[in-house]
């Protein structure tokens, strides 16, 4: 039966291309450039502002980030923007202050980060690998899983 399908799809006449592709979902591409001047503001909007599917762009440069919204994807996007403005593009690494629990834990906190904002954290570090070497000591005190732990018998 595979390969009754796979023959039926490929002599298929019909217009419709729909069963084949995906439609692309409306995003927001948020990218971190390095934007110093109002030339390279325009030199990276006029990067984007082309690509098929685009249908907003802003930029802050205060903060130098690049907001895209519109049908497209993340990672062609950051290749555009590197390709076109010779600069180095990346994902927005960073989330709003008032998200994370812990924003001055080491690997959160960032000084290149703009006001307001710390790194993105990984969602597999455990809290106690950002906990401080006290709050570890006490809740591995009693853990089950250490066999110098205080046990009650």
């Amino acid at each position: 039966m595979g390969a009754l399908d796979h023959f039926s799809h490929l002599f298929d006449c019909s217009t419709g291309h729909s069963k084949l592709h995906k439609r692309r979902q409306l995003q927001t591409v948020e990218i971190k450039v390095k934007i110093d001047c109002e030339g390279c503001e325009r030199r990276v909007k006029k990067a984007v502002e082309g690509m098929k599917g685009v249908t907003q762009v802003d930029v802050e440069r205060k903060a130098n980030k690049l907001t895209v919204v519109g049908y497209v994807e993340p990672a062609k996007v950051v290749s555009r923007v590197q390709h076109r403005t010779g600069k180095k593009a990346e994902l927005w690494p960073y989330v709003p202050y008032d998200e994370v629990a812990h924003p001055y834990a080491a690997g959160i906190y960032d000084r290149k980060a703009p006001a307001g904002y710390v790194r993105n954290p990984d969602p597999q570090v455990s809290q106690l690998a950002r906990a401080s070497s006290l709050e570890v000591r006490y809740t591995t005190a009693f853990s089950d899983e250490n066999p110098t732990s205080c046990s009650i018998m």
